[in-house]
This record gives C-alpha cells, sequence and structure tokens, in this order.
C-alpha cells in the first residue's frame, strides 16, 4: 500500500509542480542558491510521476525558476525595512515556501491559491497565527476582507499572471488601487515571443494540458502604467540580472539571450491614490 499523497490538479493548478521540481532540485545540489527542504520533502511523498519533467526541462529553465525567487526574497526583505510589521500575499502561491525563507518575525503573510491547491499545500505546511492560507481565486476579490494591513502591504506572484487573459490583469490591478493604498506588487512577466516559448518549451514539454498555456505578454512594463494612472512603475529588470554566477559558458550565453531579448523580466509596481 503506497503512502503517496494523491494529486487531483488541472489546468493551471498543475504548473506548480514545475518549480517545486526546480526549487528539489537545487536545494539537492552541493552548493545551492536556494535552500528548499519542505521542496524535497513533497516530491518524495506527492504520487506523481515527475520523469516527464526531468527529462524535458532544461537547465536555464530550472535556473529562470531559482532566479525568479531569487529577486522575491530580496525585494522582500528590502520592503520589510521599512515596514517590519507588513502583510505579505502569496498571490497563487502553489506549495512555495518563501515565508520559512524571509519570515522577520513580526509580518503578517498570506498564502492565496486555489481550494484544491490549498488543500494539498495543507498536507506538508502549518499554519500558524502569522502565516495563514486562502483557499480562492485571486480574481475573486472576497479574498481582500481577509487580509489585515497594519504596516503597509506587498504582493506577490511567482509564474502566475501570463496565465491570464489582459483584461483580468487590468481589471485585478485596478482593484488593488482601489483597496490597497499605496501597496506594491513584485511578479514575473513575460514577451509574447517569451509566452510562445514557454508555451512550447516548458508547458507541452513538461506534460502540462492546454489548460495550461500562457496568454498575457507584455513588450515592457511601462505599458502597465498606460491601463490606470495610479500604477507607478517603481522597477523592471531582466530575470537573470546579476544571476549568471557559477553557470556554465554555454547556459551564460543561453540567459544573456533571454535578457538581451526581454523574454522573462520582473515587475515592481506601486499602487498609489
Amino acid at each position: 500500500m503506497s503512502n503517496k499523497i494523491n494529486i487531483e490538479l488541472e489546468g493551471v493548478q498543475k504548473t506548480l509542480l514545475l518549480p517545486l521540481w526546480g526549487r528539489a532540485v537545487e536545494t539537492r545540489k552541493q552548493k545551492p542558491l536556494l535552500i528548499d527542504t519542505t521542496a524535497v520533502e513533497m516530491i518524495d511523498k506527492i504520487d506523481y510521476n515527475f520523469s516527464t519533467i526531468e527529462g524535458t526541462m532544461n537547465e536555464i529553465t530550472r535556473y529562470a525558476w531559482i532566479a525568479r525567487s531569487l529577486h522575491i526574497d530580496r525585494t522582500i526583505r528590502h520592503f520589510l525595512l521599512k515596514h517590519p510589521k507588513a502583510a505579505i500575499v502569496n498571490i497563487g502561491c502553489g506549495l512555495d515556501m518563501t515565508f520559512t525563507r524571509i519570515d522577520n518575525g513580526t509580518l503578517t503573510w498570506y498564502d492565496l491559491d486555489l481550494p484544491d491547491v490549498i488543500n494539498l499545500r495543507r498536507n506538508f505546511i502549518q499554519e500558524t497565527d502569522r502565516s495563514s492560507c486562502i483557499a480562492c481565486s485571486f480574481l475573486d476579490e472576497s479574498w481582500f476582507r481577509q487580509v489585515k494591513v497594519e504596516d503597509g502591504i506587498l504582493f506577490i506572484a511567482a509564474g502566475v499572471f501570463y496565465y491570464f487573459e489582459e483584461v483580468q490583469m487590468k481589471s485585478f490591478f485596478s482593484r488593488l488601487a482601489d483597496i490597497f493604498l499605496a501597496s506594491e506588487i513584485i511578479f514575473d512577466a513575460a514577451s509574447p515571443l517569451g509566452v510562445k516559448v514557454a508555451n512550447k518549451r516548458v508547458i507541452k514539454a513538461g506534460g502540462m494540458d492546454k489548460r495550461s498555456i500562457l496568454k498575457w505578454g507584455i513588450e515592457t512594463a511601462k505599458q502597465i502604467q498606460l491601463w490606470d494612472k495610479r500604477i507607478t512603475l517603481l522597477d523592471e529588470y531582466p530575470l537573470f540580472k546579476n544571476m549568471k554566477n557559477g553557470l556554465s559558458f554555454r547556459n551564460k550565453y543561453g540567459t544573456f539571450l533571454s535578457d538581451r531579448l526581454n523574454i522573462m523580466f520582473i515587475v515592481h509596481l506601486q499602487f498609489s491614490k
């Protein structure tokens, strides 16, 4: 009788297995750039055949997930220097463990995702008085009322928004500006070329289904500022910026090319009055 935990994820939710596998692989390295022991535990206990992912994901793709996490970790730490009791909302959290890496002992953390993901997450991660889960679509505004803000709020989203239509993102950002004044958000974005490449080399190659395809691509985050006058672009930079140390020459060239073509990049926005 197997002690493995069965997963019942479909569509976009299933894509959480991709970066989960990537974090586990990185953690098992002799000199990991990011340590996520819970990811290793999850890979061992989840009833899923990761051989397709392992056999098709190249080193640059896997490294992209690590670089994204490191950028977001750094941004959170900088935000906490100014707002030590901030509320952090992890949109589309999947099986991410960012909280354990950046917890300063005073922040309040919310992991937000669909009910099937949260149910799976609770098999591995215990909620606390400062870290809780919200089982809800980020597009469903009912979760707004569950977030308590004492000292500023930062939203993070890793590998989430490009699965949705641009019109959905416009509406969502406007509602954040309505409700959470002076809040900030950091997320990764893809260019139209990046969307095309990811759908072929990551989603299709990784064994995900057609419901998991990426949809929203933008050439530059400056376009987002035109959506609403309350949106201010704080920063925008290529995904592999300052992230090339230790890579082989071939992978350095691959990440250089990705950054030069602006295939994937990090966006940091603020919502003002």
